[in-house]
């Protein structure tokens, strides 16, 4: 089966050598099976010995397969769950260290021609107040982004015809010429559509960073219930949809389920299993994973019968970092400040922060209080990119706004070559200290400024024994002086 090939082609210890794992024939071909899942969840038993004994298959950063997932999620002991989530911090410090990537969402069009019950944007829902950002209105956000200190940022599209790949490589390319200051966008990722193969290169050609589609629900009949009408009603057709990116060449993609949707346990083993299917056809995994909880929105109806709690939440998170250790997870203001200090400590590697979901929000009042019939969903986390940059500096975390990788051609299977042996992070602290420095320089206060150099002075020390340590220093000093975009 394609699911033990990929995890065979995962194993960490060993030379990666992916071109001996590629199912060429498979590619593109819906690889969702629900029998399968449920019969891993249902015949799956659960002792201490073995929970303890994948935990620390984890630790030694080895993929884990389904059966071994399954175990992890159906361990509902109170002291194993404890430490499942001391596992996954463990983990987290090892492979990420205190590394968190920030960046923020910019809305530019929420026209939509699908009826998806949990979701603001849906076509039938009059309430809404559709809107499109015009080019110059692309520009007015993406300056009042880039003055809060903003590097990355990611383009979140409806599904209407007007949105089409043209239209989103043109809306890519009128944010990176937006200069204010010191400041620029050096990465734009997408979350929009599926697309064709066609439509995927010519995004590529506009210099994209990830394209992120989230399946919500891996399960058929659930997913049929929540999307009545629209291109999106078509299961296969989203679920392939990132093997299309992958044949135009687009090699860094994102994958998500929205949970609330359906059994959170069965959605956990939907995204590992996707991620396997990647890297038995793709010699490369997702670079993200996102597990956004259903929240509030306007018009709004779906069955609170799924509804994951906190509780759960935590869990199923600690849960996906153990299965896949370098995989970046991704964490939305979705949730609320409490949680989102909770789950960073689990595993998660990127965030948003300063968020504001508003079409057209950035550039006006950020004090104003949320309006969903103009959002897509209600946030939890309301805080400004400031705030929670103090936060993460005084907590000891590393704000990062690296975006080196993706410019040095460190994506795809080269990406793996380097993240998988751990060779990855003598680039990315350094990188996201420079970056830091670059933030604490044009945009922080000067109590953020003495905390951030502080902690900046803390993590060089930590670093002493990787190789051009002296060179980071000279790049410290020349991003004190006034460049800017110096990175390894």
């Amino acid at each position: 089966m394609i699911t033990i090939l990929a995890y065979t082609a995962y194993k960490m210890k060993m030379i990666y050598k992916p071109q001996e794992y590629r199912i060429k024939d498979e590619r593109m071909k819906p690889f969702i099976d629900e029998s399968e899942i449920w019969e891993i969840l249902n015949n799956t038993q659960v002792s201490a010995e073995n929970v303890r004994k994948i935990i620390k298959k984890s630790l030694d950063k080895n993929r884990l397969s389904l059966q071994e997932t399954a175990v992890l999620l159906k361990a509902n002991d109170p002291e194993l769950i404890e430490e499942i989530k001391a596992g996954a911090r463990t983990l987290k410090e090892k492979v990420y260290g205190d590394r968190i990537v920030i960046f923020a969402p910019l809305y530019i069009g929420n026209k939509c021609v699908n009826n998806c019950t949990y979701c603001g944007f849906r076509a039938s829902n009059k309430k809404q107040h559709r809107i499109t950002l015009s080019d110059e209105q692309i520009k007015m956000e993406v300056k009042a982004l880039e003055d809060t200190g903003q590097k990355r940022l990611i383009l979140v599209y409806g599904e209407h015809p007007m949105y089409d790949a043209d239209f989103i490589a043109d809306s890519v390319r009128s944010v990176y010429k937006v200069k204010s200051a010191n400041g620029e966008i050096r990465r734009v990722n997408i979350n929009a559509a599926p697309l064709d193969v066609e439509g995927y290169k010519k995004v590529k050609e506009a210099g994209i960073g990830t394209y992120q589609i989230f399946q919500e629900t891996y399960h058929r009949e659930a997913y049929a219930k929540y999307h009545i009408s629209g291109k999106k009603k078509d299961f296969n057709w989203r679920l392939t949809g990132l093997d299309r990116a992958q044949e135009a060449l687009i090699d860094d993609v994102g994958i998500g389920a929205l949970f609330g949707l359906y059994d959170w346990k069965y959605e956990v083993l939907g995204l590992l299993r996707h991620v396997n299917h990647f890297e038995a056809c793709y010699n490369v995994g997702p670079h993200t994973i996102s597990f956004p909880r259903v929240k509030a929105a306007s018009d709004s109806n779906i069955d609170e019968k799924y509804e994951v709690s906190d509780e759960d939440f935590i869990r199923l998170v600690a849960i996906l970092r153990l299965a896949v250790p370098y995989t970046g997870l991704i964490l939305t203001a979705r949730e609320p400040q409490e949680i989102r200090e909770e789950v960073i400590r689990l595993g998660v590697s990127q965030i948003d922060a300063g968020t504001n979901i508003q079409l057209g929000g950035y550039s006006e009042d950020s004090a104003k209080k949320q309006d969903l019939e103009m959002e897509q969903f209600e946030i939890g986390d309301t805080r400004s990119l400031a705030e929670v940059i103090e936060e993460l500096i005084e907590k000891q975390y590393l704000p990062s706004f690296c975006t080196a990788c993706y410019r040095k051609g460190r994506t795809g299977e080269h990406f793996m070559e380097f993240s998988v042996p751990g060779f990855i992070k003598r680039y990315c602290a350094q990188n996201a200290i420079l970056t830091l420095a670059e933030y604490l320089e044009d945009y922080a206060t000067t109590d953020v400024k003495g905390k951030g150099y502080q902690l900046i002075d803390l993590k060089i020390k930590e670093l002493k024994d990787i190789q051009k340590i002296d060179e980071l220093l000279d790049r410290l000093k020349l991003v004190k002086a006034g460049e800017r975009d110096l990175y390894f």
